[in-house]
């Protein structure tokens, strides 16, 4: 593989109507993937999308903004987890931007079934992917997320998806041995400059989340996992390195906390 895309969504629309396309752009260009899942569902589709390359791979998660919404089966989850390719559980993690900041009851929900993905993940020796996102100018569900984390006895392994949080933030998880992704929002916005150049290039994973914010030069087309390319070179462009030093080591990154 040349690079590696963390976080895609080849089974959500409109990327699972033309995934045999996107796959074959893929394999063509050498570049891997895991298809995350956002609930039971998804998470199948998922798993069925990585048998169809050996570059693509799965994660089994319940997000956080479905909790209240979707049933969450632990048993058909457990299940899906042993599954072949499955190399992470996630999304999962704590998402507050849409809810009232007093609505104590849907965040302690939130909570619970994040701690019961945790605990699944460690019993099968799986890494977590992290989705936060706190409410507009704040940290809170960065803060929450920490605070569960550092209060467990055995800290998992992860990545914290789509990291927007700040420099405080950032060094709290990456004492906590988290790596951090960027998508593509960092070849158009400069808002995550800061915390790219502080964390060292052993921490840093890439990442689209495509279907969406799809990276300099190809914005207004819809993003698709082969363009994590641009983030990677992005990355080096900030860091001041060598392009092909961040890609080799990002490479390595993915194996040493996925091990695909």
């Amino acid at each position: 593989m040349k690079y590696f895309d963390i976080h895609s969504h080849l089974n959500l629309s409109p990327l699972s109507e033309d995934k045999e396309r996107i796959i074959k752009i893929l394999e063509e260009k050498e570049v891997g993937t895991i298809t995350v899942g956002t609930d039971l569902e998804t998470s199948a589709q998922a798993i069925e999308i990585a048998q169809k390359s050996e570059n693509l791979f799965a994660s089994v998660g319940f997000h956080p903004s479905d909790v209240g919404k979707k049933e969450f089966d632990m048993e058909k989850f457990q299940e899906l987890v042993r599954k072949d390719k499955v190399v992470a559980i996630g999304e999962c993690g704590l998402d507050y931007f849409r809810i009232d900041a007093s609505d104590t009851e849907t965040k302690n929900q939130q909570k619970e079934i994040f701690k019961i993905q945790i605990d699944i993940a460690q019993a099968n020796d799986l890494p977590l992917i992290l989705h936060v996102r706190p409410q507009k100018g704040t940290m809170d569900a960065y803060e929450d997320v920490l605070e569960i984390l550092e209060l467990r006895e055995e800290i998992p392994s992860g990545d914290v998806h789509f990291f927007v949080g700040s420099p405080e933030i950032a060094e709290r998880f990456l004492k906590l041995g988290f790596y951090l992704s960027f998508t593509g929002v960092i070849t158009f916005a400069r808002d995550y400059d800061e915390v790219i150049r502080m964390t060292p290039i052993e921490k840093i994973l890439t990442e689209t989340d495509a279907p969406f914010v799809t990276p300099v030069p190809y914005r207004g087309q819809t993003c698709e996992p082969w363009m994590v390319e641009e983030v990677a070179k992005k990355i080096a462009e900030i860091k001041g390195l060598d392009p092909e030093v961040v890609r080799l080591q990002i490479l390595k990154n993915v194996k040493t906390l996925f091990r695909v």
